[in-house]
C-alpha cells in the first residue's frame, strides 16, 4: 500500500511540475519611426503556434511554454 501511495504522489508531483513551466511575457510594440504604438501587430513564439496580437496601446501579454 505504501508503494502505491508513493507512486501516486510522485506521479501527481511530476504532472504539476511539467504543467507549471510557462513564463508570462509582456511588452509594448512601438514604431521605430515615430515611437507610436503599433495596433494589431502579431507576436509569435519562434518555432511554435503560440502567439497573440497587440491591443490599442500596442501592449501584449503571452504565456510562453
Amino acid at each position: 500500500m505504501k508503494k502505491l501511495t508513493y507512486l501516486l504522489f510522485c506521479l501527481f508531483l511530476g504532472i504539476g511540475l511539467a504543467t507549471a513551466q510557462t513564463t508570462k511575457v509582456t511588452g509594448t510594440v512601438i514604431s521605430a519611426d515615430d515611437n507610436e504604438p503599433i495596433i494589431g501587430a502579431s507576436i509569435v513564439v519562434k518555432g511554435t503556434m503560440v502567439g497573440t496580437v497587440t491591443d490599442f496601446d500596442g501592449a501584449f501579454s503571452l504565456d510562453v511554454p
